[in-house]
């Protein structure tokens, strides 16, 4: 059976480009970064130069630049080295939209007196700087809100918030896992204090992402216990995952223009084969068409009385035909529940519940995509007989 992907927003397949570049530090070239001897100053080499192309290719400085884990500690540790200098302001702006992992740390901060303040988003799910403006206080410790939402796909107008945060002498902070890659990120004009990265979204390995630091920036490190990353980030350095990360970066900024118009196809080929071939239920375009990064759509399906169906078994019925796709819910205790950033954008519950996201990578074809529609079609229909 033919399996197709379609969740690249998730993860993406290593490049196998990018796997080449990290073989040597995967088998012979194996020193750890910290060590003296010779294969430890060898590995440090290769270190500080994808840390180099890493800062070129953001338009950073080196220093600014910290490789860690993934996009989940990176935002963890921006949020909480922020909020540990951050004196007598206590209050943290986010929005109901973000990543858990920006999420969850702001919620844990109420345990140490912080006030999570949340931000409106407009109707498309774009969170704007006047948006901003209309919460922010003398008490605002920092703002984080994301560059690209990883469910809809919703550009935010970081450029503009950044500068409103820069005229009230508060630290910006935004999660980039989503647009790093795919839409050009220049943290000097973007006028970013914090971002963060991950590798896997760009066809590199999991388990490496950065955090950038506008050097200057009131902060602590968050992981500590050695003197990597001078003394910012303690832990054996990931020396194969570094090398993947700045190959797998530069790749994707290479073909940033050749993917983007291939992704706005791919795209305009689905919309218009759903609204050609769809014949058992009527779809939404959750958050709309506009300020969208091209490669993520957010699709809903309703029949005539308004009926959705079971978002997971719609995933789990895709699944069976070889088509992998990702959904807006999240099974918690037992019980399966609309996705946080669909019901802050204001979906319908019914219709949230009845919700997938399509996410497409630079191998998928127009092809693929008249074959999802097809298969969407036979799932949709048999589902919808079992509702009626």
């Amino acid at each position: 059976m033919k399996t197709l992907y379609l969740d690249h927003a998730a993860t993406t397949p290593l490049d196998e480009r990018v796997l080449e570049a990290m073989l040597p530090y995967l088998k012979e070239n194996y020193g750890n970064a910290n060590s003296a001897h010779h294969l430890g100053q060898q590995a440090k080499v290769v270190v500080e130069d994808a840390r180099e192309k890493v800062a070129q290719l953001i338009n950073a400085e080196p220093s600014e630049v910290i490789f860690t884990s993934g996009g989940t500690e990176s935002d963890n540790a921006v949020i909480k080295g922020v909020l540990a200098v951050s004196g007598t302001k206590k209050e943290v702006i986010t929005s109901h939209l973000e990543h858990h992992a920006v999420l969850h740390p702001i919620e844990m901060s109420k345990m140490t007196g912080f006030k999570p303040v949340f931000v409106k988003s407009e109707e498309c799910g774009r969170i704007s700087a006047r948006n901003v403006n209309e919460v922010i206080s003398d008490q605002t410790a920092l703002v984080s809100l994301m560059h690209v939402n990883n469910e809809i796909g919703c550009i935010n107008e970081v450029k503009e918030i950044a500068q409103l945060c820069s005229g009230n002498n508060i630290p910006f902070h935004s999660d980039t896992v989503q647009s790093l890659g795919k839409i050009p990120i220049d943290v000097k004009e973007l006028g970013l204090d914090f971002l963060s990265g991950s590798a896997h979204k760009i066809y590199g390995p999991k388990g490496i992402g950065i955090m950038y630091v506008k050097n200057g920036s009131r902060w602590i490190p968050w992981m500590t216990g050695g003197s990597q990353e001078r003394r910012r980030r303690g832990g054996t350095i990931n020396v194969p995952g570094v090398v993947g990360f700045a190959k797998a970066l530069e790749l994707a900024v290479s073909e940033m223009e050749e993917n983007t118009a291939k992704f706005n196809h791919l795209r305009n080929t689905l919309l218009y084969s759903l609204d050609e071939k769809l014949t058992s239920c009527s779809y939404s375009v959750n958050g709309g068409n506009k300020n969208k990064v091209p490669h993520i759509i957010n699709l809903s399906f309703t029949d005539d009385q308004g009926h959705g169906v079971d978002g997971e078994m719609l995933l789990l019925n895709l699944d069976i035909e070889g088509i992998c796709v990702s959904n807006g819910s999240a099974c918690t205790s037992g019980a399966v529940e609309p996705s946080h950033v669909l019901m802050g954008l204001g979906v319908e519950e019914t219709a949230a519940k009845s919700s997938i996201r399509v996410s497409f990578g630079k191998k998928n074809t127009v092809e693929d995509v008249h074959y999802f529609v097809e298969k969407l079609d036979a799932v949709l229909s048999r589902m919808f007989n079992l509702v009626q």
